[in-house]
């Protein structure tokens, strides 16, 4: 059994078209999303900016409230839990946010934010064990336990994702959904951190849903890939298969831009046409069809169906067969 399915998820956000006119819009932020994630795999999660992304993991974890479609963990529906049933199923989805330090609340000590999960559960017998609990925390993600009375304007960038990363491990999590954890990092720092998400994974059996631009983090820590555009999975496959042999257009164009250092690895670069139309006023049909360089009539009427198998290969595309 997977341990999380997402079926046909969408969050509409709404909005308004001016201050007095009282007429209302809708975001179409995450339009029809459906994917599985097994205990212990990492599920990578690539495309532009505003695609998304960063949406569709906020709505799993429930910090934004899902307008349609479903989410299940181990069969058991999310969506329809209210109170202390959300609450003891939520301990078991964590996020790591992108921002480590806007994520941390600034008047609290180390001890308070990696504790606060354990009071709310509550997953700690005694005050000691709870301090006892946090030293143990703080030295599987590589700080000093003395560090537990320090405030997060006193760590580094770094330092400060491996507590959000502590955070998250307090209330022992299956899967964590890690929202561009090392974007607004050093190059240097950036490989520390994904070597800790690595290592807590194996020790801990941890599964991941991880967000990021950079698509060769993302092969190197993901076994499986997704691409996501304007709302919508357009293509799903293995890492090292979708990097070297992806079917989509959108996916060859975003390939075709990651910068390679080797002159004979280099790629032509297939550059696209127009901005990204907008979220509020999807184009219909293949939402990538007013920038794809080979769309058809078909393309500009008919929504494509995901095509393959979600385990192996798919693709959203009605010209799939010819790449």
């Amino acid at each position: 059994m997977p341990l999380l399915e997402v079926e046909n998820l969408k969050v509409h956000l709404p909005v308004r078209r001016g201050l007095w006119s009282g007429a209302q819009e809708w975001v179409k932020a995450v339009d029809g999303v459906s994917f599985q994630i097994a205990p212990g795999e990492t599920l990578g999660l690539v495309g532009e900016s505003g695609c998304g992304k960063t949406t569709l993991g906020r709505a799993i974890v429930r910090l934004i409230e899902p307008t349609a479609g479903r989410i299940l963990l181990e069969g058991e529906e999310l969506t329809r839990l209210r109170g202390a049933k959300l609450r003891s199923q939520r301990r078991r989805l964590q996020m790591v946010f992108q921002d480590p330090y806007g994520s941390l609340n600034p008047r609290l000590t180390v001890e308070g934010i990696v504790g606060e999960g354990l009071d709310l559960h509550p997953l700690s017998d005694s005050p000691s064990a709870r301090r006892k609990r946090i030293a143990e925390l703080l030295s599987a993600v590589g700080l000093d336990p003395a560090y537990s009375q320090r405030y997060p304007h006193e760590f580094s960038g770094g330092q400060r994702q491996r507590l959000g990363i502590a955070r998250a491990l307090a209330v022992e999590p299956d899967l964590i959904i890690c929202d561009e954890p090392v974007s607004a990092l050093d190059v240097s720092v950036q490989a520390q951190i994904i070597n800790l998400l690595q290592d807590l994974q194996q020790a801990r059996g941890l599964a991941y849903l991880f967000i990021a631009h950079d698509l060769a983090v993302v092969e190197h820590i993901s076994r499986r890939v997704m691409v996501m555009y304007l709302g919508r999975i357009v293509e799903t496959a293995e890492a090292r298969t979708l990097l070297s042999q992806p079917r989509h257009p959108y996916t060859q164009a975003l390939i075709s831009a990651v910068p390679q250092v080797d002159p004979d690895m280099r790629r032509r670069r297939i550059l696209l046409s127009g901005d990204v139309p907008s979220p509020i006023h999807p184009p219909a049909g293949c939402p990538f069809h007013p920038r794809c360089p080979v769309a058809e009539v078909q393309c500009q009427s008919d929504i494509p169906l995901p095509q393959g198998s979600p385990s192996d290969h798919q693709v959203a595309c009605h010209l799939a067969a010819r790449f």
